[in-house]
């Protein structure tokens, strides 16, 4: 085979009826100002655990509106539960709130309870 240089890329198409959205529809269930999230980034950049991992929970919460539940679950409890992304959120998110809900998904997930 002759090698041009480059790959062709894998497709990165998400496939959301192949997702299940389960820990997303369990955190709106407890805080519907999920919602309002509109994945600035503003908790990311405040975010203590951001500091030291890779942690962020606006990652965490496009993963859980995409369905991509292994990412979620891998670094959930990260959090320190500082508050300073509560405090940072333009928009009033309680995300400490929805971490905190995250992570009972992620609990029950692994006791099969949802």
């Amino acid at each position: 085979m002759i090698d041009f240089g480059y790959k062709i890329q894998v497709d990165r198409q998400i496939d959301y009826d192949a997702n299940n959205r389960r820990i997303l529809e369990f955190v709106r269930e407890g805080e519907p100002s999920v919602d309002w999230c509109m994945s600035c980034g503003t908790c990311a950049s405040a975010c203590t655990a951001a500091m030291t991992t890779d942690y962020s929970l606006r990652r965490l919460i496009i993963l859980a509106r995409r369905g991509v539940e292994k990412d979620i679950l891998d670094s959930v409890y990260r959090c320190r539960f500082c508050g300073k992304c509560f405090n940072a959120c333009p928009r009033s998110v309680n995300t400490r709130n929805i971490i905190y809900l995250m992570q009972r998904a992620a609990t029950k997930i692994a006791n099969h309870e949802i």
